[in-house]
């Protein structure tokens, strides 16, 4: 980001950025639904990258006037972004009993959204993107299965998924939080083409 806003200071600012940040930075929220009024807590090297990159890009845009919009993103999926190498190879799942819960969005509805940001005459302001129905990642690798005639994956235990997971994996697992997106919906005026995961699912497999 640093490299990015300097990269900007050689012309003329643009009138408002988009960023696609992270939910990471809210952190571990145990489970609770949260609005954009949630405070930041990054417990990830992710998340607190991310919010370090929001903070700058907030602080230059201040400075020279630039409107600024913040997109905080779940996990992204759709046509070929679906952990089907994973499935096939047949990756363990944290089973779902230790499960977190996740939030999701598929891209076509980012897209959408990121478009919608730029265009509204709101600005200076965050945004969750969800699409306002969240699960488990366990249940989402089940369902991911199921939709592409794949085995379900094996469940484990949380013990036994800290000795087989990647540490990239595990960071998903840290953090449980269930996102809002009243206010993308009605500010945006968004009206989600996937507003669910069998919606979104469907999708890429058809």
């Amino acid at each position: 980001m640093a490299a990015f806003l300097k990269a900007l200071d050689t012309g003329v600012p643009p009138r408002r950025i988009v960023y696609i940040s992270t939910s990471a930075v809210y952190g571990d929220c145990q489970g609770r639904w949260i609005t954009e009024a949630e405070p930041v807590n990054p417990a990830t090297a992710r998340g607190q990258r991310r919010l370090d990159a929001e903070n700058r890009l907030c602080a230059w845009a201040q400075a020279r006037g630039v409107e600024w919009t913040i997109l905080r993103v779940p996990g992204i999926y759709g046509p070929g972004k679906l952990p089907l190498a994973r499935l096939r190879a047949g990756t363990p799942v944290l089973r779902e009993a230790d499960a977190p819960y996740t939030n999701r969005i598929h891209g076509d509805d980012l897209a959408a959204i990121c478009v919608a940001a730029m265009d509204s005459p709101q600005a200076n302001t965050v945004y969750n993107v969800s699409d306002g129905h969240p699960s488990n990642m366990t249940d989402y690798f089940f369902r991911v299965a199921d939709a592409a005639r794949l085995p379900r994956p094996p469940a484990v235990a949380r013990a036994e998924a800290e000795r087989v997971f990647t540490p990239g994996m595990l960071s998903f697992l840290q953090d449980s939080r269930r996102m809002d997106n009243e206010k993308l919906l009605t500010e945006l005026g968004i009206q989600l083409q996937y507003p669910d995961l069998d919606a979104g699912l469907k999708s890429c497999f058809d």
